[in-house]
Formats: structure tokens, C-alpha cells, sequence
């Protein structure tokens, strides 16, 4: 195939420097506001100096080998990513998790554009990896691993697909109140919400409720609890894991279905009876939400769509 033929997405994101301006209006202002908080501007300056060599360099390194779309982060929920397509994600991890789950397995590399910044464990590859990388990518010849997505569907249609967890509960801090259902068993909830975690969110969010609540029952912690708060679970497994926040028993809910697995082909049902605070968001984008309010009924399980990562 010829290189112009091959589509190639660029995903990039703003810098610290440029959601300052965006808030403030001038660089001078956002100086004024570091400054006068006692931060150091000049760290903004560099990593934003920084950033946006590495998307220079990366994007003309990509047009020797396809023709090249640079998509901002706020444009890709609303992008229509070609199916045949090439996705590079000049990161952080979240630039990338986001990314994966408006996806539909498209081949997606991470690019960790300033190592000595970010650690960056969906970002294994540097800028000058990329010409040998691409061709590679491209016919086929690198290895991909697998991310397992989530998937909440509510009863008026719509959905949303989560990489790392979804959140599900009040819009603030009030409680949740819903009904759960699964395997038979059914409840009625008062909690902070419900986190559900994939394998790759399963080091984040889950680890830190895992932590909490095995400090609490100290000795008396299952080993298998112990095994995933240490290890999480793999991207790629047939199931999720539940887990509820803070509930609350009391005459009207109960408290025995706060945490499970939901594997491929099952699924966590609830229903809102929240009246106009209910949300649902996916991997920490709390922008970008469903509303859960009275009556609304939520179907949470394994996405039939999958994340692909170049390794």
C-alpha cells in the first residue's frame, strides 16, 4: 500500500501552560498567577516548550509514512476514528486510556513525549522509536496486548465505555440511592456510588478501595483480596470487579452486595432513584457523563469492543 493511503490520527492534548491561558487570557497573567501562588512558572514553560517539540518531531516523522491528522483531547469523543486507521497518543497514561475507549480496536502507540517528566506505563515507547516503529505497526509485525473495556447501557439507549472504571452515584457529595441486582440477589442502596473496575484500571482506583478496606478488617483479610490489591488483575480478563463506596444500612437499604465479579457474558443491574443527581463517567472524565436519575435503569458488563496497544 502506498504511504499517502495510510491514515494516521494524532492524538495530542493541551499543556498545563495552555489551560492556564485558556483560563486567564495571557502568558503574563498566567505568570502573575504561578508566581504569586510561590510555584515556578518556568517548570510550565519548559514541559509546554517541550511538548510541543515532540509533537512537531512526531508528526513529521508520521507524514513519511501516511497522511496525518492531529486531534486535540477534547475533539475525540465526537471523532469518527477510520476503522483502518493508526493511532499515536502523545501522552500522559490518561491521554491514552482515553483515547482507547472511543476506539474500536484500532492500533493505538504511546508516546511518552518527556520521560524524565512521566513514568508513563501506556507510554513504553520514546520519539525516536517511531521510524522504525511505524512501518512495523503498519503491516502487522509488532505484538498488541488487549485491554478489556467496560460497558454501562441504560434503559433510554444510551452508553458509555470505560478503560480504566466507571463511577456511578451522586453528582456530589450526597448519597446515592439506587437498587442493585445480580445473580438473583437484589438490594436497595445508600452509598457514595459504585466504582467498577477493569484489569487496567485495576492498580488505580481499585487498588486504593481494596487498601482502605483491607487496613479495616486487618488479620482477618482473604488472601485472595490481598492477591489483587497487590497485583490488580490482567487487561485483558473476562471480567470486572465491583465495588461500593461507603454503604450504609439502614431500615430502607441494606448492605451485604457491595462487591463481586461480573464476568463476560453477565452483568450488575441497577436502578436510580436518585430525582436530578445521579451521574455516570467513565476513567475520571467527569465532563463527560450520562445522567442516572429516577427510574433510569443501567446494565453494567464487559464491552464487546476491546482496546488495542502496540508493544
Amino acid at each position: 500500500m502506498d504511504a499517502l493511503q495510510h491514515r494516521i490520527i494524532l492524538v495530542t492534548r493541551r499543556t498545563r501552560l495552555e489551560d492556564l491561558v485558556a483560563r486567564l487570557n495571557t502568558v503574563e497573567q498566567a505568570r502573575f498567577y504561578v508566581e504569586h501562588l510561590g510555584a515556578d512558572f518556568s517548570d510550565y514553560e519548559t514541559e509546554h516548550a517541550v511538548y510541543h517539540r515532540a509533537v512537531a518531531s512526531a508528526e513529521s516523522t508520521l507524514r513519511l509514512y501516511g497522511r496525518v491528522q492531529r486531534l486535540e483531547r477534547g475533539l475525540v469523543p465526537n471523532f469518527l476514528f477510520p476503522p483502518d486507521c493508526l493511532v499515536v497518543v502523545i501522552g500522559q497514561d490518561g491521554l491514552v486510556a482515553n483515547t482507547l475507549k472511543y476506539l474500536n480496536g484500532q492500533p493505538v502507540i504511546g508516546v511518552n513525549p518527556e520521560p524524565q517528566r512521566w513514568d508513563g506505563v501506556l507510554l513504553p515507547f520514546k520519539m525516536q522509536d517511531l521510524k522504525a516503529l511505524i512501518p512495523e505497526a503498519q503491516s502487522g509485525k509488532r505484538p498488541t496486548r488487549s485491554v478489556t473495556m467496560a460497558r454501562v447501557r441504560l434503559s433510554d439507549g444510551q452508553e458509555l465505555h470505560a478503560v480504566n472504571d466507571l463511577f456511578i452515584g451522586p453528582r456530589s457529595h450526597v448519597s446515592a440511592r439506587y437498587t442493585i441486582e445480580m445473580d438473583g440477589r437484589r438490594e436497595a442502596h445508600s452509598s457514595s456510588g459504585i466504582i467498577v473496575s477493569t484489569g487496567m484500571g485495576s492498580t488505580g482506583w481499585f487498588r486504593s478501595l481494596l487498601t482502605g478496606a483491607l487496613a479495616m478488617a486487618g488479620p482477618a483479610s482473604s488472601e485472595e483480596l490481598k492477591l489483587l490489591q497487590h497485583a490488580g488483575f490482567p487487561w485483558e480478563s473476562n471480567h470486572l470487579y465491583f465495588t461500593v463506596r461507603e454503604p450504609f444500612p439502614s431500615r430502607s437499604s441494606q448492605a451485604e452486595l457491595v462487591f463481586g465479579r461480573i464476568e463476560r457474558g453477565t452483568s450488575l443491574q441497577l436502578t436510580s432513584s436518585m430525582p436530578d443527581y445521579g451521574v455516570i463517567f467513565s476513567d475520571g472524565v467527569e465532563s463527560d457523563f450520562l445522567e442516572f436519575n429516577s427510574g433510569i435503569r443501567a446494565d453494567v458488563g464487559i464491552s464487546q469492543k476491546s482496546g488495542t496497544l502496540v508493544q
